[in-house]
């Protein structure tokens, strides 16, 4: 018997599933991240154009949505994962499994990067706004060329940000039944206490979050100015 086989002897037995496993969290975590971070990014923005003296000032839209997000940002995820279940149903048509976890990581990580992008552009020089504006730049080409270029470091580290708590939430989901690593371990690792499988798991998803953030910082060297 060899030193793997004797240190993992369970993980080597199901090491089928943990392949699936791993396989369910990262499509969980690049769908629902892809869609939570491009309307976290529209609805960030939007909240911080419509504040007061913002570029397109709308007390009604800004107050909207600054609830919307207080609202479901102060909801725990393992409770708005129930709560959304009939819409998740009507929606997705099931609200078990890695399809049934999508809807609710992507409307549980809308609103943390909401306030992400919101705090990153709200870093801008007023300045460099006004400037644009008397330079008769519309809206759109101020948010593309003001906002969003000189915020991009700051967008980045919102985005690394988002996806580490994006794979807490996944994981989350997976010990209600969402599949990817959190089933995995919860069904293996926790119920039938087989520790070499929860060791590894845990090693993996340390390393998933020290990619996410080396990647995020290579990122942010090179856009950086």
């Amino acid at each position: 018997m060899t030193f793997i086989d004797s240190t993992f002897p369970n993980l080597i037995i199901y090491w089928n599933e943990f392949l699936k496993a791993i396989s369910q969290t990262v499509y969980m975590m690049f769908i629902s991240g892809f869609f939570g971070i491009l309307f976290g990014l529209i609805l960030g923005i939007a909240i911080v154009v419509t504040k007061k003296d913002g570029l397109l000032e709308n007390g009604k839209v800004y107050h909207f949505l600054d609830k919307f997000t207080n609202l479901f940002r102060s909801i725990p995820f393992v409770i708005l994962i129930p709560v959304l279940m009939p819409l998740t149903r009507a929606i997705m048509g099931t609200a078990i499994g890695v399809k049934g976890a999508l809807l609710p990581l992507v409307i549980g990580v809308i609103p943390f990067f909401m306030r992400q992008v919101a705090m990153a552009l709200g870093d801008v020089n007023p300045g460099l706004i006004e400037a644009a504006t008397a330079m008769g730049l519309t809206p759109i080409g101020i948010i593309i060329r003001v906002y969003l270029k000189e915020s991009l470091p700051s967008l980045i580290r919102a985005i690394s940000i988002t996806l580490i708590s994006l794979l807490g939430l996944s994981t989350m989901a997976g010990s209600i039944g969402g599949g990817g690593i959190g089933d995995f371990v919860i069904r293996y690792g926790h119920a039938r206490y087989f520790y070499d499988i929860t060791f590894v798991s845990v090693i993996l998803i340390l390393l998933m979050v020290s990619l996410i953030e080396a990647f995020g910082n290579l990122l942010i060297k090179k856009v950086s100015h």
